[in-house]
């Protein structure tokens, strides 16, 4: 019974310890664009996020354009009237490595309107539509190994002019730190575009889910491919297990491992060719498995790889090293191509028979430098308080990709930081309404701002004082109002000031009124309030805001004053008014005539010395 009990314990502890020590489940945000509510897709149940986190767009039924499309009934798309950029910027992303993938589709009825766009992740360009995108499977979708590390991810959509961005779904996979790792050239600034991926001697597409892959492997797409030609091969098959396949930190699944293709007598040289973009780097990932029953040992097959002709890998003997046969083998290489095709080539050596399990090309590209995120935060609460018209778009990252900057906005690259910035803004006659907000200073690399020509109304922000790199500052005819601040007299680089045609009002400050003389081209007409330089009113005695402040208080008590003294006067007249009516009915009532005399005798016999004569009290005083 002891016994028992400790060997309980010690199994009870062991699984403790493994439960602990276990990977937790990779992150996993999946959205069905235009979804109203979450839901679940067979066979797997795949659960899908509501719509959410996009800036713009319109929702409406979809229609997949490939079998492999997830089965989601609605997509989201992206009129060129609400800007040319769109995004969906998703927050609360842990840091770490993802895959990121997007699946497109056609608005239901509209199914010949196959719109071309580009999508970019990060800033970064990673999948530009080409004609006839809706009838190739690989085309549906775009998707790309890349570092989200400040929280957040940025996908957006560019309108090239020729239709709507139409999107079903997106994924964001969390994978391996570690995943596609190919050499020092890899790392966090690197994003890997998936060009192709495909499963060998198998004429079904399979996911990795549908493989029972890791979820640790981002639920890859396989595109299959039974044949590279007629009599080029024979598929191979096998439902025995494969060793060292879902392994750290790419985690393949096993079943990819059980199908194959094995060159033939007559055409010895295996070989595949695909169309890829020219003048880029491609990262090559070669998968081999040695699962036919004629290949018994290490040596028996034995064959060279080559790139474009050119070797890459020599005596490649999958058994010998893999190190048994039915076991996994994955080599890579990276490779600079200047045409339009990549063609791999297994030319035997041993054998007579090469053998491939699968095929996986990336495109290697550096990602974009982004701009900083202060700049890009005021961008945003300019856009906010100036009711920036949504043909504009400003969503997602003002400078990159390059191919697609903000309309209005100007960018420089700082080497030496390795971000991008703000140096001009040309926003003149857009129509822009609203107030200047304080966040322009944070654009501290401006120099040049034109808001000509709009309907900008408000102050000033004395914080324009601080981006001392400003030479040219045109806030004309606009509505403007209140004074010019004193800080803009520190602006050392201005050159050209345009505020004429607005309603500012008080004395031009006296620093720029000085520069005029140094050859400044300031204009200030068309404000009647302004004084204080040549060509302008002279100004009256100077006042302080504090002086300006008690001058208006005094005036307010005044006022008071006034009020309560006219009420006090038309109160006081009113009691006398009522008091002479009062006399006056009186003296015409004959009762109260009557009531006089008799009040009048009854003092007279109380005090008769009054009612005595002025001869009997003595001589008059005035005789």
């Amino acid at each position: 019974m002891l016994r028992f009990t400790l060997l309980w314990l010690l199994v009870f502890l062991f699984a403790s310890i493994s439960s602990s020590s276990a990977r937790p489940a990779p992150y996993a945000m999946r959205i069905s664009c235009g979804a109203r509510q979450n839901i679940r897709t067979p066979p797997t149940y795949t659960r899908w996020y509501k719509d959410f986190a996009y800036t713009g767009g319109i929702p409406a039924n979809a229609t997949a354009p490939s079998h492999i499309t997830p089965p989601l009934k609605t997509l989201r798309y992206f009129p060129l009237s609400e800007g040319p950029e769109n995004c969906y910027i998703i927050n609360r992303v842990p840091k770490g490595h993802y895959s990121v993938r997007i699946f497109f589709g056609l608005v239901e009825h509209e199914i010949d309107n196959e719109p071309p766009f580009e999508v970019s992740v990060e800033g970064t360009i990673i999948h530009s539509l080409k004609s006839g995108w809706s009838k190739n499977d690989e085309q549906v979708f775009a998707e790309a190994l890349v570092f989200l590390l400040d929280g957040s991810v940025s996908i957006c959509f560019h309108s090239t002019g020729r239709g709507d961005p139409t999107i079903i779904s997106i994924e964001i996979l969390q994978i391996d730190e570690k995943a596609y790792y190919f050499g020092p050239e890899w790392g966090r600034g690197v994003i890997l575009k998936t060009t192709s991926r495909l499963t060998c001697g198998t004429s079904k597409p399979k996911f990795d889910e549908d493989y029972s892959g890791d979820h640790w492997g981002g639920d890859r797409f396989w595109h299959p491919i039974r044949t590279f030609g007629k009599n080029a091969d024979a598929p191979r098959s096998t439902e025995s297990g494969i060793k060292k396949a879902s392994t750290v930190p790419n985690f393949y699944p096993e079943a990819l491992y059980q199908s194959a293709v094995v060159s033939t007598d007559s055409k010895p040289d295996l070989a595949y060719t695909m169309d890829v973009d020219p003048n880029k780097n491609y990262s090559i990932w070669l998968h081999f498995a040695e699962i036919d029953a004629t290949i018994t040992g290490a040596g028996k097959r034995v064959f060279d790889v080559l790139i474009n002709g050119g070797t890459v890998f020599e005596n490649v003997d999958v058994v010998g090293m893999s190190g048994d046969r039915y076991t996994a083998l994955v080599l890579n290489t990276t490779v600079a191509l200047s045409g339009r095709t990549l063609t791999i080539t297994l030319h035997p050596k041993k054998g007579n028979h090469a053998i491939l399990t699968a095929i996986e090309v990336f495109q290697v590209i550096v990602a974009e430098s982004k701009t900083s995120p202060e700049e890009v935060r005021a961008l945003q609460a300019l856009k906010k308080s100036l009711g920036l018209p949504n043909r504009f778009g400003w969503n997602g990252d003002p400078c990159v990709p390059k191919e697609h900057p903000w309309s209005g906005a100007d960018c420089h690259f700082d080497k030496s930081g390795g971000k991008w910035f703000i140096d001009g803004l040309g926003l003149g006659n857009q129509g822009l309404r609203g107030s200047l907000p304080n966040e322009i200073s944070k654009l501290h690399h401006l120099q040049s701002i034109n808001l000509s020509g709009n309907s900008i109304h408000g102050a000033i922000p004395s914080s324009l004082g601080t981006v001392t790199s400003l030479e040219t500052l045109d806030l004309s005819y606009n509505f403007l109002n209140g004074s010019i601040p004193e800080s803009l007299g520190k602006l050392t680089a201005l050159r050209r000031l345009n505020l004429n045609g607005n309603s500012l009002s008080g004395r031009v400050p006296s620093a720029l009124g000085g520069r005029l003389l140094n050859g400044a081209s300031f204009n200030f007409t068309d404000n009647h309030g302004l004084c204080g330089i040549p060509g302008l009113p002279k100004c009256g005695p100077h006042l302080s805001a504090g002086a300006k402040v008690g001058i208006a208080f005094a005036v307010f008590l005044s006022l008071v004053l006034l009020v309560i003294c006219s009420i006090c006067w038309w109160k006081r007249r009113q009691n006398i008014l009522r008091a002479q009516q009062i006399a006056a009915a009186s003296r015409s009532a004959p009762y109260a005539k009557a009531r006089t005399q008799s009040s009048h005798d009854i003092q007279m016999s109380r005090n008769p010395s009054r009612g005595r004569t002025a001869s009997e009290n003595g001589p008059s005083l005035l005789s």
